[in-house]
């Protein structure tokens, strides 16, 4: 798992067969590397997630036969990133 910020949507009108129709989140890490992710829970923009990745997140979607290798598996309610 890996904690990450929500920097907003990313809108994909095509999609690959099995892709479902969950929304996409663009996340960036404490270090500002770039990611993008399915969100089950509705997070918004600023805030804090943490993230499951590789075949854990196929299971985080509650569909484990999508096409993912990163979801947001929670909003985290309280956390001050450090320096």
């Amino acid at each position: 798992m890996e904690i990450m910020q929500v920097m907003g949507s990313l809108v994909c009108t095509q999609r690959v067969a099995g892709f479902a129709h969950l929304n996409l989140r663009v996340l960036r890490t404490p270090k500002g590397k770039l990611s993008v992710a399915c969100d089950p829970v509705g997070a918004a923009p600023g805030n804090w997630v943490f993230t499951a990745s590789g075949s854990a997140a196929r299971f985080a979607t509650g569909k484990p036969d999508l096409f993912t290798d990163l979801t947001i598996a929670g909003i985290i309610d309280h956390w001050s990133p450090d320096g």
